[in-house]
């Protein structure tokens, strides 16, 4: 049996991955600016019903932002393992092999990481956005 397996978990599984939790990040940041738009002051009695509403759903964004990377990484880990492997089974290691196995890994790398800058930005503008509703909240309240 060996590591041949990690070819379709590289493939499928991280960039599969990485692919849904991008799909998470639009998905959320789409919701937060529709409700941030349709926010109505009137709607909430204390800063504490305010405050949950305004951030609910950030931490999700937050979370992808934070792990992503590693996620990248530890398909790029897989890879390079791969790689390695299979070289070990051919004698005449050519080196364009090598670069194409370590490449096909490092992409790995580069999607968790554009998922991640991603993630970062949209959680920034919605927390900046909640924090202006928040003071206009208060400002309207006296």
């Amino acid at each position: 049996m060996g590591l041949e397996f990690l070819t379709g978990v590289v493939d499928f599984g991280v960039l599969g991955l990485l692919a849904l939790l991008s799909i998470l990040v639009v998905a959320v940041t789409l919701e937060r600016v529709m409700f941030y738009r349709a926010f109505d002051n009137k709607a909430y009695a204390t800063p504490q019903e305010l405050e949950l509403a305004l951030s609910a759903h950030l931490v999700a964004i937050s979370t992808v932002a934070a792990n992503a990377p590693y996620i990248g990484l530890l398909g790029t880990v897989l890879g390079i393992m791969l790689t390695f492997y299979n070289l070990s089974f051919d004698a005449s290691a050519d080196v364009s092999k090598i670069m194409a196995g370590l490449g096909l890994a490092l992409k790995a790398t580069a999607c968790g990481l554009v998922v991640a800058l991603v993630a970062v930005a949209a959680y920034n503008l919605l927390q900046r956005r909640a924090k202006v509703l928040k003071l206009r909240w208060e400002i309207a309240r006296g």
